[in-house]
């Protein structure tokens, strides 16, 4: 009993401290969206300038893909939070979100993702069917794949979940060439590969929360050894993958390649860490750097491809 008072404490406590703003912010979960919006954007500008066309020109399309990205990202986002909303009161980190202090009620979100959704898909239809088609496989492989099946399945749930991660910049190309030109399975590539090492960091900090929630992550089915060896594998794939876009010219490569292997040099230093804990927050921050760095780098050396 004191700790069904104490969690209802605790929420109260958020309820009080937190904004309809913050709370909503949090519902849709801002963060996801605005990084998935610069891998969309780096989509849609690539083919832009690989189809020598000019946005200017085309700003419709522009418009259509971005707010139609959002809005189906924070759509499918509030519906994750839905889905969780028995487990997330069992994690610390979740402890602040509105399905959990009940400011939000869960017919609420539910309602909320939904028009999301529907709206989001109007926009991407807008801009091309093809835009349409990958933003509703982009939905189910989140909310159908990874939410509702895999996430406490299997512990094989984050390379399920880097699918619908690696859908977004195909959206952007296929807003402009539909076809899809080997460029843009270049960024989902790079977008595929990039997520798991990426969470199983986060897993790794979080690893006491999700066994408390019973979700079979990585790090705690297989443990922390393990998951080094897996996020080292992962990061040796990445190596090559900057040769798919050698169109973006020599120094794309160089960058590429370096920040590569600064994430290699941080991933066999892993090995010998004496905090493992400090040693996967470097990890998380160097993999939020090397993805915000490497999508923006592909839009300015594309200007001068």
């Amino acid at each position: 009993m004191s700790n069904g008072r104490s969690f209802s404490a605790n929420a109260q406590e958020e309820t009080e401290t937190t904004t309809f703003l913050q709370d909503f912010l949090s519902l849709i979960k801002i963060g996801i969206v605005n990084s998935n919006l610069i891998t969309v954007f780096t989509g849609l500008w690539l083919a832009f300038q690989f189809s020598d066309r000019h946005f200017l020109q085309e700003l419709d399309i522009l418009v259509y893909t971005i707010v139609g990205s959002a809005l189906i990202i924070a759509g499918s986002a509030a519906m994750n939070n839905f889905i969780d909303t028995d487990i997330d009161p069992l994690m610390s980190s979740k402890k602040s979100r509105p399905t959990v202090t009940g400011r939000f009620k869960p017919s609420a979100v539910l309602a909320l993702a939904l028009t999301f959704i529907v709206l989001g898909e109007v926009f991407l239809f807008s801009a091309s069917v093809a835009a349409g088609l990958w933003g509703i496989a982009g939905i189910l492989a989140y909310v159908v794949l990874y939410s509702m099946w895999s996430k406490r399945r299997h512990v094989s749930n984050t390379i399920v979940g880097s699918i619908s991660g690696a859908i977004p910049p195909l959206i952007g190309w296929a807003a402009v060439e539909p076809a899809l030109g080997p460029g843009a399975w270049a960024l989902f590539l790079i977008m595929f590969i990039w997520q798991p090492p990426h969470f199983y960091a986060l897993a790794m900090k979080r690893t006491e929360e999700y066994r408390a929630a019973n979700i079979p992550m990585l790090p705690v089915v297989k443990g922390f050894h393990r998951t080094k060896k897996s996020m080292l594998a992962w990061i040796l794939l990445l190596f090559p993958l900057p040769l798919l876009l050698m169109d973006l010219g020599m120094g794309f490569l160089i960058l590429a390649t370096l920040l590569n292997a600064g994430w290699l040099y941080l991933a066999i230093r892993g090995f010998k860490a004496e905090d493992d804990l400090r040693w996967a927050k470097k990890m998380f921050i160097y993999s939020l750097n090397y993805m915000t760095i490497l999508f923006v780098s592909m839009i300015i050396f594309a200007v001068f491809a």
